[in-house]
């Protein structure tokens, strides 16, 4: 069975326990990592525990919501092997599995609404990742971050 870790902050809180409960009837097992109200926070908390969680092996890959998906996603990127994607529509989301072999999917309750969240997250969930010269890619981004750190 899949895991997938989740976070938002008080902004994504109403879309996170939708999509949850989504990935739930997908047979997708979800590891919450909050927020866990409506109570106002900060999303880099949350993006942190997300990231955290891949790294640490507990889960193959996260979701994040915010305002914008943005300031979340931003996030995320500052930890060794992430690459989260903010997207709006669920192109985007396939594409950045098949070609970048995103770990993270990042979007804004303020941009997009439950039914196109769902769909974001089943094309971005369905797609895989290519390889190929996509592979020398995701290495040579790899490198980058290395050097970096």
């Amino acid at each position: 069975m899949r895991r997938i870790a989740f976070g938002c902050d008080h902004v994504g809180f109403i879309l996170k326990e939708e999509i949850m409960a989504h990935l739930n009837a997908r047979g997708v097992e979800v590891v919450d990592k909050g927020t866990w109200s409506q109570e106002r926070t900060d999303y880099p908390h949350y993006a942190s525990a997300v990231a955290q969680a891949i790294i640490n092996g507990e889960v193959e890959s996260g979701i994040l919501i915010c305002g914008t998906g943005v300031g979340i996603s931003i996030t995320a990127n500052k930890f060794p092997g992430i690459r989260a994607v903010v997207c709006s529509e669920p192109y985007s989301a396939q594409l950045s599995r098949q070609h970048n072999n995103t770990n993270v999917l990042a979007f804004g309750s303020r941009v997009v609404g439950l039914e196109l969240a769902k769909m974001i997250v089943d094309a971005w969930l369905d797609a895989a990742f290519e390889g190929g010269r996509h592979q020398t890619r995701v290495e040579a981004i790899a490198a980058i971050e290395r050097e970096k750190n």
